[in-house]
């Protein structure tokens, strides 16, 4: 990344250029991402693809001002958290589903990233209703955040029975108000690895990704807008939600435009994976 995309960049996210990769940059800049770039899947829908290499993550996010999800959101916010001169590394994750087993590898990706001041922090702006600010990954205590109490704790036996972080590596399950959200493997993995839970999540008719719409983001205030199809729900900060049903095409895109900032010519409709 050049020094006129990391500007482009922190433009996008109404951030400064800072002096150093301090904690508390990283901790500015994971919540103005959360605020400004939304969690979509919106690309699988309108048949436009999913890659991730850096100038097409940079293309969509920065110059299109679009979002995406885990590998395009983490992915790009970790070329741009190195090129600041934080020490990133990309990890695997799994995410737990309602049967309480963790789903496929490389199902999720997130960023361990280390600071100039000290400590390893876990970063993850591509997961939806999370934490807000990194999390403390060597804490094993709560972790108390605007999303939620969150803890990192080493994980049990494997309820899938498939190979983890590797010999040497533990895994950790990140838990969030006391439910297990996903088993993080602590094993480094290069960007390229995800190529392949990028494409399971975009053609599998089995990734929930495939079977809805969802476009969200942090507010202001620290609640969240989300837009499922037409359900549009606004979640203040104190957990209460507002629901309302978007009847026309004009509603529907005005709400991209002026709520998230995405330009779109016509409406997604859930695609069904062949």
């Amino acid at each position: 990344m050049n020094s006129a995309q990391i500007d482009a960049y922190l433009r996008r996210i109404g951030a400064e250029r800072p002096a150093r990769p301090t904690a508390d940059v990283l901790r500015d800049l994971h919540l103005r991402h959360l605020r400004t770039v939304p969690f979509e899947n919106l690309a699988i829908h309108l048949g436009e693809g999913i890659g991730l290499e850096e100038k097409r993550l940079l293309d969509k996010v920065v110059g299109a001002r679009r979002g995406g999800f885990c590998y395009e959101l983490n992915g790009a916010f970790g070329a741009l958290l190195a090129a600041l001169g934080f020490e990133v590394t990309y990890l695997a994750a799994r995410v737990y589903g309602k049967e309480g087993r963790p789903g496929i590898p490389y199902d999720h990706l997130a960023l361990r990233v280390g600071t100039v001041d000290g400590g390893e922090w876990l970063a993850d702006v591509g997961f939806g209703a999370h934490s807000h600010l990194p999390l403390e990954l060597g804490s094993r205590d709560e972790q108390r955040d605007p999303g939620g109490v969150f803890r990192i704790v080493e994980a049990g036996p494997d309820a899938a029975g498939a190979g983890g972080g590797g010999a040497g590596f533990a895994d950790l399950d990140v838990v969030k108000n006391g439910g297990a959200e996903y088993r993080l493997e602590t094993r480094p993995r290069l960007f390229g690895d995800f190529v392949i839970g990028a494409w399971w999540h975009s053609t599998s008719p089995q990734s929930h990704f495939r079977q809805s719409l969802v476009c969200s983001r942090v507010t202001e205030d620290g609640g969240r807008i989300t837009l499922s199809g037409r359900s549009l729900t606004a979640t203040a900060p104190d957990g209460t939600r507002d629901v309302r049903e978007l009847v026309t095409d004009e509603e529907v895109l005005a709400v991209y435009r002026e709520r998230f900032g995405i330009e779109l010519d016509r409406v997604p409709e859930v695609r069904r994976a062949e």
